[in-house]
């Protein structure tokens, strides 16, 4: 990255004048019984004209942006998921001193929500959609990824830090009630100058209770294969490395609705660190599917040992570019006839109401 510029907060948790960025969370959470559950929530910023996401080229504003969340009761094994299409930001989006947007979904069938991502203070953010509002606390200092926050994986240059061990409080919504939770979180934020391919990657996060917190991903195109992996120690270390051995077991789950096959266990060995872990899946149903590209994104456990003393865990995995075979196409049909038929149910409840059946 030549014109590469040195990550400075709190400007670089805003918005940047690039073709793909985007705020991402996970966490794990816990209820007052000890339930547990966890999370997921992203909102992407794209230069719609360069991005090379087909049906985003349409709209008129040079960025678009859209968002994706997954709400979790592991107890239940039951996900609740949203993927907007496009999310409409507020005027005020963006333009503040500290990171403020305030976003909508223009298709929702009926009423009116819109969600925020903000932060609070140097170390304190606040997320919100229709089925969380939580506040999040950094207790570390920011992880940059690569060493100083710029990354290149199979000649692809982007920016990328990470808040590894954030302080959870707040409630989600659980079918229709809501629960008071705590926990801990993660928090990506990415940006870069690269259009979207059909690149394939194995991501994860994770958190052991040793105090380490660890980034790890295998990213494929069609011609090479890069690995990253940064950790962070209890007391602030950082170490950046290329260096991974990733392997997945027999375990897997097939989509009924894509029909993709995604490893759900995995063997991952850092050998200049003498880390050996392995992550099992939570839950099995976890993918979402925007247009054509669908992805596997979930809670882990983690068990293994680092420099030979035991350790365990938990983080999230993301697996993207999984071979599919649907249609893209007939799938939004589906979905659009499902709102659609929604809405008419409700719309004929509400007209046998009023004439009093």
């Amino acid at each position: 990255m030549n014109n590469f510029k040195p990550i400075k907060f709190p400007s670089d948790h805003g918005a940047h004048d690039n073709i793909i960025e985007w705020w991402y969370f996970n966490g794990h959470l816990w209820d007052k019984n000890k339930n547990r559950y966890a999370f997921m929530d992203t909102l992407f910023r794209a230069n719609n004209k360069k991005v090379n996401i087909p049906f985003l080229r349409r709209l008129p504003a040079k960025y678009v942006c859209f968002a994706h969340s997954i709400v979790t009761d592991l107890k239940k094994k039951k996900s609740e998921k949203s993927v907007q299409s496009v999310a409409l930001a507020s005027k005020d989006s963006f333009k503040k001193p500290l990171l403020y947007v305030n976003y909508l979904d223009p298709m929702i069938v009926s009423g009116f929500f819109s969600s925020t991502i903000e932060q609070l203070s140097e170390n304190r953010f606040h997320i919100k959609t229709d089925s969380l509002d939580l506040t999040l606390t950094s207790k570390k200092q920011p992880m940059l990824e690569g060493g100083k926050g710029h990354i290149n994986v199979c000649g692809r240059d982007s920016y990328y830090y990470s808040l590894t061990d954030m302080e959870t409080s707040g409630i989600i919504k659980i079918g229709t009630d809501w629960v008071a939770v705590t926990g801990q979180s993660w928090m990506d934020h990415q940006w870069a100058d690269v259009s979207y391919t059909k690149d394939q990657w194995t991501w994860f996060s994770l958190q052991l209770d040793n105090g380490m917190e660890i980034m790890c991903v295998e990213y494929l195109d069609k011609k090479d294969k890069s690995y990253l992996v940064d950790v962070l120690d209890k007391n602030n270390k950082h170490t950046s490395l290329n260096k991974l051995n990733l392997t997945a077991t027999k375990k897997e789950w097939q989509s009924l609705t894509t029909k993709a096959k995604y490893p759900l266990e995995w063997e991952i060995e850092i050998p200049e660190l003498n880390i050996k872990l392995k992550t099992d899946a939570l839950i099995n149903n976890q993918e979402m599917v925007f247009g054509d590209i669908n992805y596997w994104e979930g809670p882990l456990s983690i068990t293994g040992s680092v420099d030979g003393k035991k350790v365990s865990g938990r983080g999230f995995m993301e697996l993207v570019g999984y071979k599919s075979n649907y249609n893209a196409l007939l799938l939004a049909g589906k979905a659009l006839q499902s709102k659609l038929n929604n809405k008419i149910k409700q719309s004929q409840r509400n007209f046998f109401k009023s004439i009093g059946w």
